[in-house]
């Protein structure tokens, strides 16, 4: 097996009409769209399969105070938070399940979506986890946006642990809000609590004619 690195829109390395298949997973936002499809057209044989998957945001499934506290936070376009720090456009697109990538008609036929919202019946629940709201914490810092909101903050560091003196930086404050929100998180060890999570997702379907 050969693996080559190289942009979606240019693979100089793939024969005309040889590819079986074109898979992007949580990718498919960023890709310059004028340029990936007649790619695709060349090297995607008749009958060839695409298929692309993205996720959007986590939902805390049975605490929805805490979920608004956390797409308050996510994408609230005060400086302090950390809205608008996400790359864009591709943030909107996987936020709006990449309903805006849309396999030209000419060439692909047989096009699918499977759509997941948490809370909304319909569509395939291909994302979900059982953890503890320090894991959601660890998991929410690995945002690109928080990184982007860090370099423009760089003195506003996280929380020692058992300081509650020191502000912290945003997601401290987040935690913050979304323990005082919720009853059964307001205990000493909230970070070892429990939640069941889920993330809405988009899988696109198509095949080449």
């Amino acid at each position: 097996m050969t693996f080559y690195q190289a942009r979606a829109e240019e693979c100089p390395f793939a024969a005309d009409a040889q590819v079986d298949l074109v898979t992007a997973a949580q990718s498919a936002h960023w890709f310059d769209y004028a340029k990936l499809w007649p790619e695709m057209r060349r090297t995607v044989r008749s009958g060839g399969t695409l298929a692309f998957w993205g996720y959007k945001d986590h939902v805390l499934v049975s605490y929805p105070r805490a979920t608004s506290i956390i797409n308050e936070y996510a994408y609230g376009q005060d400086p302090w938070l950390l809205g608008s720090y996400w790359q864009q456009p591709g943030r909107s697109i996987v936020q709006q399940k990449l309903r805006a990538v849309q396999p030209p008609v000419e060439d692909w036929e047989d096009v699918s979506r499977d759509e997941y919202e948490p809370g909304v019946e319909g569509g395939t629940r291909f994302m979900h986890a059982r953890m503890t709201l320090g894991s959601m914490e660890e998991y929410v810092r690995t945002w690109s946006s928080f990184h982007a909101w860090q370099r423009k903050w760089p003195d506003r560091i996280r929380r020692a642990p058992g300081n509650t003196d020191q502000r912290g930086d945003v997601i401290d404050e987040m935690m913050d809000k979304i323990q005082e929100t919720e009853p059964s998180f307001q205990r000493d060890d909230w970070k070892d609590v429990e939640v069941d999570v889920e993330w809405g997702s988009a899988l696109i379907l198509a095949r080449r004619r």
